[in-house]
């Protein structure tokens, strides 16, 4: 079961969630205009956000990131996936991975949304010591609305997602039909996926 998330937080579950199937691209969503002032539009966009962790309680350390993310400025936070359990990609002389996602509508440019994931990884004691080594947390810019983005700091979509079952799986599970910038779609991709062993945790490791 996906959490949808209201925008005020606490209302209740459903309301004002983006429906499945409309894509990357979000309306545009005026700013609050101030008395005698015209109103200026600003383009939102839909981004997914993967998560990860292997070190230091990995769903609690994947439940506190997701409260994060929903406090990012001129963000809201739609709807969040189960979390799952796999082996690690890479080195296999470290714990399995805990992972999920979240479908995001945010302001904030491409290279800023980045930024902000990086501190929040740095918050939580990120340290780069090997590639594809054990981390407390791993925060991926997954799709950024229908962008295709690829520089010295940021590829968008991810490199990696085509190859990644935890991955694919939780984008799936906030949409169902859910395509890349390409037109290639989730579920073809999942259908192809090398298998990691995923497995669905419950809801009591942090997700729903």
């Amino acid at each position: 079961m996906v959490d949808r998330i209201p925008e005020s937080g606490r209302a209740r579950p459903g309301k004002n969630a983006v429906p499945a199937g409309l894509g990357h691209g979000a309306p545009q969503t005026p700013a609050q205009a101030q008395p005698g002032k015209t109103a200026t539009p600003v383009m939102t966009v839909l981004a997914y956000i993967g998560l990860g962790s292997n070190l230091e309680n990995p769903a609690a350390q994947l439940a506190r990131a997701v409260a994060e993310l929903a406090a990012l400025p001129g963000t809201t936070l739609l709807a969040q996936s189960p979390f799952y359990a796999s082996r690690p990609v890479g080195p296999q002389d470290q714990p399995d991975f805990v992972n999920g996602a979240v479908e995001l509508r945010t302001e904030l440019p491409p290279h800023r949304l980045l930024d902000h994931l990086q501190a929040i990884e740095q918050a939580h004691g990120r340290e780069r010591l090997r590639h594809w080594g054990p981390r407390t947390l791993d925060l991926d810019l997954l799709l950024y609305g229908d962008q295709q983005l690829s520089d010295e700091r940021l590829t968008v979509p991810h490199a990696e997602l085509p190859n990644r079952d935890f991955v694919l799986q939780p984008l799936l599970d906030l949409n169902p039909d859910l395509s890349l910038p390409d037109g290639r779609r989730v579920d073809q991709l999942r259908a192809q996926c090398p298998d990691n062993q995923l497995r669905k945790l419950p809801p009591t490791g942090g997700s729903n």
